[in-house]
């Protein structure tokens, strides 16, 4: 039952702390394909903390809304709210701190066998002009737990991307009667290792070449990601033939869209290094 005199105040860190540790939990039970009843874990939480069930609710969307921009995997039927408690940022800042394989988590393979070109197309996410910026508590967590890093790091989950695009795009040309192009796909980084500008050589059905670039990710689609120098050189000088698959909801819903140049229509490029040399 709801404690009448916590309606209306903020919520503690104790309690930020427990349902932040009881989303991460259902979380990994909905992730490893095991019974989930969400409204039996709210209830219990709601007897453990004396909060409201709208209120554990809409907290439960606030913590999607902070995973989603840190690009990590969050519950379905939790859609993002973003109004937030300034206080859930340091709550999830010290969930993930003590729980760093969870800040970082490695792709695994399914349980079951993805079948083959099973990725879902969809249109690529607007591009915002609206120059809102995240508050200030959220970029620290943001730039702590950097998801574009993580994922540019994680090479099983890169690898895991892009054979689940080889098998798309076999299957997308053998779906259109040209199955003499389908066999000619190349997993170019694989079989050549990296340095190309692109992971897939493909095509298009009428024969020309489509040089996939495959960036994955186990968030959301608005996700950031890195792209290398040579990468966008590549886009610039082969505009006709390069294009970005964005991989994302990886090993949960599989979806992707494509980009195609130029790359800044659909995303803002900025410059995250500098090579230093000597000549």
């Amino acid at each position: 039952m709801a404690d009448q005199a916590k309606i209306g105040r903020d919520w503690d860190d104790a309690e930020l702390d427990a349902i932040v540790a009881d989303y991460f939990a259902m979380l990994d039970l909905e992730r490893a394909g095991r019974p989930l009843v969400k409204a039996h874990r709210a209830a219990a939480l709601m007897e453990r903390i004396g909060r409201t069930h709208r209120s554990v609710e809409f907290k439960h969307m606030n913590i999607s809304a902070v995973l989603s921009e840190l690009g990590l995997p969050t519950i379905r039927g939790y859609k993002p709210k973003f109004n937030f408690q300034n206080a859930i940022f340091e709550a999830i800042d010290r969930y993930l701190s003590a729980n760093p394989s969870v800040a970082r988590p490695e792709y695994v393979e399914p349980a079951g066998l993805m079948e083959a070109g099973s990725l879902f197309e969809e249109p690529p996410p607007p591009l915002d002009f609206s120059n809102t910026k995240r508050p200030e508590r959220l970029e620290r967590l943001v730039r702590k737990f950097d998801p574009s890093e993580r994922d540019f790091r994680n090479r099983a989950l890169g690898r895991a991307g892009e054979s689940a695009v080889v098998d798309f795009e076999r299957a997308r040309l053998a779906a259109m009667d040209r199955a003499d192009l389908a066999r000619k796909v190349r997993w170019v980084s694989e079989e050549d290792g990296d340095g190309a500008g692109y992971d897939i050589h493909s095509f298009d059905p009428a024969g020309r070449d489509r040089l996939i670039e495959v960036k994955t990710t186990l968030g959301a689609r608005t996700t950031p990601f890195f792209l290398t120098r040579n990468e966008r050189s590549l886009a610039d000088e082969r505009p006709d033939a390069f294009r970005l698959y964005r991989v994302y909801e990886f090993s949960a819903a599989n979806r992707l869209f494509k980009l195609r140049p130029p790359l800044e229509s659909f995303v803002r490029l900025e410059a995250e290094a500098y090579r230093a040399s000597f000549r």
